[in-house]
């Protein structure tokens, strides 16, 4: 899209004060922006006395088990810290960058990517991988490091793509603008045929002092992309749900370690690349089934928590979760992020609570759910589930080789309906 010249951008200024907000959107664009400012104001009111409120109690059963692997409360108690005040952002902006969001989300946009591991040796080639993904109407794939037969299986596609650099390359990327300069030269400058969307500089990087090189990686490789005239791939990283904290309720989610995260929200805000977050209610579940019930934890009937602290109503953990995200770049001050959700599934074999019925009825119903977003932020919410296929080389817990929608010989792991 061209820029608009200085004359046309006061012309435009004129008419939006002439005809108003509600002629720029739609009702279900002015319903969303109304919404977000009440939130604003209400939120405006009560978080300095969350805040109080957190440094005088432990986290809740249901903050500990919201995390992807859970830990001890005394570990998330260790991470807690005194929150700086952040000014709630004006009402123009706010309403400014949702109707920014607004227009550059079309209606009816697919909200559903799948990502694709290839740790096992009996899955399908890339070309009858990306034949599978076609035939069953799937439009966007995570690949987590570049992988030439993927990609050029990709190419001319229209398969939206979000591909990562490696953890192990991070280092590299962050010391020297030359690496990462390399590397778009090697996996992405080859294939203009492929729809890349976005780049994930790490996937749930959590050691502390390889958290460093995130942002001056992700800005090397920024700079690299601009340079060989493909600014328009947004660069982020791919989060593990540890790095928010006091997820309940969702209106009290904050960063773990604001510094960490908010230079990283604030750079985010700045390129208008989303966040990126690997959301798993699964984990949560079966870390705390006393307070946690498998239908809420599965987007079935049966659970409605209210939040007292928006005073929205709650009948899924995924919402849930997601709003708790939304709720920490508030408080970090970047209202105006988009979250994309680049991981969630629930395992059908291997351990408590995985079963197919189970897998089944929570992808089926993420599905089904996802192209209305959350209660915080209605609206297509760009999701991709882990995962393609049953991959038999992965290491770890015994669930971890069962996330697949898919079997090796491409038969479905269950029916499902994209």
């Amino acid at each position: 899209m061209e820029e608009p010249t200085d004359e046309e951008s006061i012309d435009e200024e004129r008419a939006h004060e002439k005809v108003g907000l509600e002629d720029f959107i739609d009702d279900a664009g002015l319903d969303r922006v109304t919404t977000l400012i009440e939130e604003q104001s209400r939120m405006s009111l009560v978080r300095a006395a969350k805040r109080r409120r957190k440094d005088e109690e432990g986290e809740c059963a249901w903050c500990i088990a919201y995390k992807h692997k859970p830990k001890s409360s005394a570990a998330y108690r260790d991470n807690q810290r005194s929150m700086a005040n952040h000014g709630v952002a004006s009402v123009l902006a706010v309403a400014a960058l949702l109707l920014v969001a607004v227009s550059t989300f079309p209606a009816g946009v697919h909200s559903i990517g799948v990502c694709n591991g290839v740790l096992g040796n009996n899955l399908p080639s890339p070309a009858d991988v990306v034949k599978l993904y076609r035939s069953k109407g799937i439009t966007a794939m995570r690949i987590y490091a570049p992988e030439s037969n993927v990609l050029r299986a990709l190419s001319g596609t229209g398969i939206g793509l979000l591909m990562d650099v490696p953890n192990e390359s991070i280092t590299a990327f962050a010391s020297s603008p030359s690496a990462a300069a390399a590397w778009v030269k090697a996996n992405v400058q080859p294939y203009p045929g492929v729809s890349f969307r976005y780049i994930a500089v790490g996937n749930e990087i959590m050691d502390v002092d390889a958290q460093k090189n995130i942002l001056p990686a992700m800005k090397n490789l920024d700079a690299a992309l601009a340079a060989a005239h493909l600014g328009g791939i947004k660069v982020s990283t791919a989060l593990r749900f540890d790095v928010f904290t006091d997820t309940f309720p969702p209106s009290s989610g904050v960063f773990a370690d604001d510094d960490f995260m908010d230079p990283i929200a604030e750079y985010l805000e700045n390129t208008g690349a989303p966040l990126l977050a690997n959301v798993y209610p699964y984990f949560a579940y079966v870390g705390d089934t006393t307070n946690i019930h498998l239908d809420y934890a599965t987007f079935q009937p049966g659970t409605t928590v209210t939040d007292d602290g928006n005073g929205l109503t709650y009948t899924s953990l995924f919402d849930a979760m997601v709003d708790s995200i939304y709720a920490a770049l508030e408080d970090s001050g970047r209202p105006g992020v988009k979250v994309v959700v680049s991981e969630t599934g629930w395992p059908s074999s291997g351990s408590f609570a995985a079963t197919v019925q189970n897998a089944r009825t929570y992808n089926q119903n993420l599905i089904n759910h996802v192209g209305g977003g959350t209660p915080k932020r209605p609206g297509p919410l760009e999701t991709y589930m882990f995962a393609m296929f049953n991959e038999n080389l992965k290491t770890g817990d015994e669930t971890e080789r069962h996330f697949g929608l898919f079997n090796p010989d491409k038969s479905p792991a269950y029916t499902l309906s994209f």
